[in-house]
């Protein structure tokens, strides 16, 4: 039940604040269609007393047996709540006590019970006696409960359910308002270390908060999403339906797996309570498509991966194949040797002037085949070099040339560095970028080829440039965290970059250029450093940041993974993401600047990175001590 959405039906539960009879209750809201129960574990109005006599010694059961259900019901079925009087952050001490022993209390009975998930609300700003009770039963016992905290879209004070024309209204600071119950969360969750069974459930309240405030929510680790009857209206025949602007927050929630969680009465009583899941299955039956990137990427969202070392490492002949499925790439080169071969040979010398082209990293051949199917739709003659450092994928090559290419190709099994070009190329053609652009060493072997490049001679691509934007992601801070290993110091995954799918984040501002390489080249110096300065606009926290890179092959031919000119359908990169070991928070007057390096030092490249604003953080990575690319 606590593992999400697993197949295309939503999971939905109902939310009950009294539950006289729990496997008849059980047995009705699974007859409406129901997943789960969120119920309380004690009477609602039975307020313990811990300290005080002779209250404390009453005698008798505190709650009902755990054999009113089976132990799988209670395992599957139910999320326990907490009383609504337990207030441990209590500024008078007896009712502060008090609460933290009927908190304890229930959370070992959620334990006890082996519920998969206990949920707790949060009222206000002041949560750190509560978290510090939650964080103590974590680290003590092994049952392995997650824990839902409740939050508000908007805190319930600052929702006006009548305005009355020509009244007098408080100047209140809207922003402030919409961020509020964010505000708790955060504290709440770094109070609680980013403890990863403390998650999130985000209740959908009348009023929506601006679109940059639902961003946010959205990049927090939503697990659950509670619906109040009250926020649905009627429409004509009666059903309830939701506004456009809550629609769009359930469209979202839908994309991160959420369970929804029904509750308060019903408002539409002439219709069955089915009616309010009804609506919601209707909407998760019309959500919009997946696109081919989203499909190509399901099942690896916030995936971590190593970026690949291909100069380093010989690829293994499956990573060839699923980069050769990418539909987008190889037709964009085509289309800028074709473009290329037009410009350099007139239409008066096409049989006489044959172009030389060389692939560098050919691979297992999409490039020659791309390169000559431009040639054969330009009308053009070419002669192809592939030159390919992998003994493994000169094997395919060879087969190419024997079955189809024939003379036409020639195939050269060695380092493009070393090897000695029996003649100089008009083109060079290779597909050497990484997620970042230039962390696959692109301009490290592109100018230790160009010396076989004519004068006049084109490099595809020309130029690229990598991308920076700050971003927030618990989630993938937790998942960085996850990958201490013991053998190595044990801050160097916070000061790894990874090539991920981004999913459950939140990206703070528009990405800015980072570096930029161009081919041919004078300049073979490619260290670079850039200081790059983001305004954030809203609190928020950082986490680290997201690479991008653009690519121009030629002229107006060009490849992006940058989100906003993202090319369709093209899936052969993810973005890189580059981790900060300790979250910065960061209020929306602030500017968050950081600093890159790309270091050489003749044997192995990589990267370090800083934050300066709105606080300085540690220098990653120097001297390239827990990752590097090797030359």
């Amino acid at each position: 039940m606590a593992s999400g959405s697993t197949g295309s039906k939503v999971s939905c539960g109902r939310d009950l604040n009294c539950v006289p009879e729990v496997a008849d209750t059980l047995a009705a809201v699974a007859k409406l269609g129901f997943d789960f129960l969120c119920m309380p574990l004690f009477h609602p109005r039975f307020r313990r007393e811990f300290k005080l006599e002779p209250a404390k010694s009453r005698p008798g059961a505190q709650t009902r047996s755990d054999l009113l259900l089976c132990g799988r019901d209670w395992n599957t079925l139910i999320v326990g709540k907490l009383s609504p009087w337990i207030t441990a952050d209590s500024e008078t001490e007896t009712t502060r006590r008090n609460s933290e022993a009927a908190l304890a209390q229930e959370l070992d009975f959620s334990a006890y019970l082996g519920l998969p998930v206990f949920m707790i609300p949060l009222k206000g700003p002041q949560n750190a006696n509560l978290a510090r009770v939650l964080l103590n039963h974590i680290q003590s016992g092994h049952h392995t409960s997650n824990f839902w905290i409740r939050v508000p879209l908007m805190a319930p004070e600052d929702m006006r359910e009548d305005v009355i024309e020509n009244e007098p209204t408080t100047c209140i600071d809207e922003t402030n308002v919409d961020e509020k119950t964010w505000s708790w969360w955060h504290s709440f969750r770094t109070l609680c270390d980013y403890n990863k069974r403390v998650c999130l459930a985000i209740e959908v309240v009348e009023d929506v908060p601006a679109d940059t405030v639902v961003d946010k929510w959205l990049g927090e680790p939503i697990k659950a999403a509670i619906l109040p009857t009250n926020i649905f209206l009627t429409n004509k025949k009666g059903f309830p339906v939701l506004s456009k602007a809550h629609q769009r927050i359930i469209f979202r929630l839908f994309k991160l797996e959420v369970q929804f969680i029904f509750t308060g009465t019903s408002r539409h009583t002439e219709k069955d309570f089915r009616s309010y899941l009804q609506y919601l299955e209707y909407l998760n039956q019309n959500r919009p498509a997946p696109n081919a990137y989203e499909l190509f990427a399901k099942g690896y969202e916030d995936y971590l991966q190593s970026p690949l070392q291909p100069l380093m490492d010989n690829l293994e002949s499956q990573t060839y194949e699923v980069f050769e499925k990418d539909p987008i790439k190889y037709s964009q080169y085509q289309m800028a040797v074709y473009k290329c071969l037009l410009d350099r040979v007139p239409e008066e010398q096409k049989d006489t002037n044959v172009q030389v082209l060389m692939v560098l990293g050919a691979g297992r051949g999409p490039l020659v085949n791309a390169s000559l199917r431009a040639a054969n739709q330009a009308d053009r003659k070419l002669k192809v070099y592939a030159v390919e450092k992998n003994p493994n994928a000169v094997i395919t090559l060879e087969n190419w040339r024997f079955e189809e290419w024939g003379d036409q190709v020639t195939v050269v099994s060695c380092d493009m560095r070393d090897w000695v070009a029996p003649e100089k190329a008009d083109i060079i053609v290779s597909e050497l970028l990484g997620s970042f652009g230039d962390n696959e060493l692109s301009p490290e072997c592109l100018d230790g080829a160009q010396h076989f490049l004519k004068d006049d001679g084109v490099s595809i691509p020309c130029s690229y440039t990598s991308f920076l934007a700050p971003l927030s992601s618990s989630k993938l801070y937790n998942e960085v965290r996850g990958c201490r290993e013991l053998d190595k110091n044990p801050e160097c995954h916070f000061e790894t970059p990874y090539v991920v799918r981004l999913h459950n984040f939140h990206q703070l501002a528009d990405p800015k250029p980072c570096f930029t390489f161009t081919h041919p080249t004078t300049d073979m110096n490619n260290n670079r450093y850039q200081c790059l300065r983001f305004s954030v606009g809203c609190n928020s926290v950082l986490h680290g940041f997201a690479g991008y890179f653009e690519t121009t092959l030629y002229k107006d031919v060009t490849l992006s993974i940058k989100p906003d000119t993202h090319s369709p359908g093209m899936f052969s990169w993810f973005p890189i993401l580059f981790p900060l070991k300790q979250p910065i928070s960061i209020s929306r007057d602030d500017d968050v600047t950081v600093r890159f390096w790309r270091c050489n030092n003749g044997k192995k490249v990589w990267y370090e990175w800083a934050v300066t604003e709105p606080s300085c953080s540690a220098i990653h990575n120097p001297a390239g001590r827990s990752y590097t690319i090797g030359l």
